[in-house]
């Protein structure tokens, strides 16, 4: 085999080894609660990330606007990573750092949750979003890394046992899938 694949591969096996899964599960279990409590409330779930958490952003929601395995209802998540235009739009106008903190402020209601998935944890609009939910009333979610101010800023956190970035994310998907798979009938 690919000594890179070998090296990566070795990477999660070590990470998954060392992780304690059992509190993985835990904060997994924690935050699909405060998703149904969310549901059951008529709540909207809005989710964020940059580069590759953008996608798993988009996962989450497009699994719960779709389906997972199996027919059930559709539930409310928005990935506010998905309208090219806004993004463009606030960025232009307002900076980057303004990209989800601007959407929040326009559709965020109090009840309603906000999830920033970030490998670092520190991503400033990840954390200017995080500002404006918090004064909004929602429920603040992050999937993150073991490091990083959006641990200390949310109230519930999913975090990945590894600092590699590519593992960080893996684990994270690897959370969007658990999550899922509490809402399978």
């Amino acid at each position: 085999m690919n000594k890179v694949l070998e090296e990566h591969s070795k990477e999660l096996r070590e990470a998954l080894a060392l992780a304690n899964m059992k509190d993985f599960h835990e904060q997994v279990a924690k935050v699909a609660q405060q998703l149904k409590e969310a549901f059951a409330a008529e709540k909207t779930v809005y989710v964020a990330g940059n580069g590759g958490s953008a996608a798993e952003a988009q996962h989450l929601s497009d699994e719960f606007l779709g389906r997972y395995r199996s027919d059930r209802r559709a539930y409310p998540v928005v990935a506010l990573t998905a309208d090219m235009a806004a993004i463009t739009c606030i960025a232009n106008d307002y900076g980057y750092e303004q990209v989800f903190a601007r959407q929040v402020e326009a559709l965020g209601k109090p009840g309603d949750v906000f999830i920033g998935l970030s490998t670092s944890g520190n991503s400033e609009n990840l954390l200017k979003a995080f500002e404006v939910a918090r004064g909004k009333g929602m429920t603040l979610i992050a999937i993150t890394g073991r490091q990083g101010k959006m641990r200390e800023q949310a109230d519930y956190v999913i975090e990945s046992p590894a600092d590699k970035a590519s593992i960080v994310q893996e684990f994270h998907l690897h959370a969007i899938h658990l999550i899922c798979e509490i809402f399978e009938p």
